[in-house]
């Protein structure tokens, strides 16, 4: 397997199982919930309250987060410098990343539309400026490692 590619998967489930628990947090909600509404974005709603359907919402997460993670870290591959300035191509990253996903991704998805307040626009952009910069920590640290040289915040 690839640097890249275990880079990818390991910033993705790391970075993905955080950003469930700071949803979880913003919306003083268990998992579950969390969990069905991203099932939702495929299956639309409303869903039974079914393991299965937890375990289809807990694979979408991850599967996003990685793919998510691998284009930050081929980035990374091909702009160096996003590894050298990690702490604000992290942050820029989830700026982005909360964009795309709150205004193209869901609503592109069978998920039922929800109402966007400044509060959580704040709480959430947050949230993914968090994902960002996990996922470009992750990468910074494994390809300063690979080279035996320390990383630079």
């Amino acid at each position: 397997m690839t640097s890249i590619l275990k880079t990818s998967i390991f910033a993705g489930l790391v970075a993905g199982s955080i950003d469930i628990g700071a949803a979880c947090a913003i919306n003083t909600i268990g998992p579950g919930p969390i969990l069905r509404f991203i099932a939702s974005g495929l299956l639309g709603a409303p869903l039974p309250h079914e393991t299965w359907v937890y375990c289809l919402g807990l694979g979408l997460q991850w599967l996003m987060s990685i793919i998510i993670a691998a284009i930050f870290v081929i980035a990374a591959t091909k702009m160096p410098a996003l590894l050298r300035r990690w702490v604000s191509a992290g942050i820029a990253y989830g700026i982005v990343v909360y964009f795309v996903m709150t205004f193209v991704v869901v609503p592109l998805s069978r998920a039922a539309a929800r109402h966007v307040t400044m509060a959580s626009f704040v709480e959430n952009l947050l949230a993914m400026i968090l994902f960002g910069l996990i996922v470009a920590y992750m990468a910074q640290k494994t390809s300063s490692a690979g080279r035996g040289r320390a990383p630079n915040p």
